[in-house]
């Protein structure tokens, strides 16, 4: 499936992506090349074939979460392990940025 000039310059603003012209030309081509790819799997007979999202039979397993609380032993032994407390609590590194 051959992508027009135009078509490539569309998607490339969808994805906010700036491209020279030369970037168009080489880019265009190889979405063309996979979007023709794709278009091949078309014609593959699915016929009675049921659609799945996955193959390997793995399932999900799940438990119920089980709130213990601890005596003030346990949670005097976990904290002294700490690296760092901060107000009776466990001071990490921040997660997100």
């Amino acid at each position: 499936m051959a992508l027009s000039k135009e078509q490539i310059r569309h998607i490339a603003k969808l994805a906010r992506l700036e491209l020279s012209e030369a970037e168009l030309k080489k880019y265009g081509g190889q979405l063309s090349d996979v979007l023709s790819y794709a278009d091949q799997l078309q014609e593959a007979d699915v016929e009675g074939v049921e659609p799945t999202a996955q193959v390997t039979g793995l399932e999900n397993v799940f438990r119920e979460d089980i709130v213990e609380e601890w005596d003030d032993a346990e949670v005097k032994a976990a904290l002294s392990r700490a690296p760092e407390l901060e107000d009776g609590q466990i001071k990490i590194k921040r997660v997100l940025g």
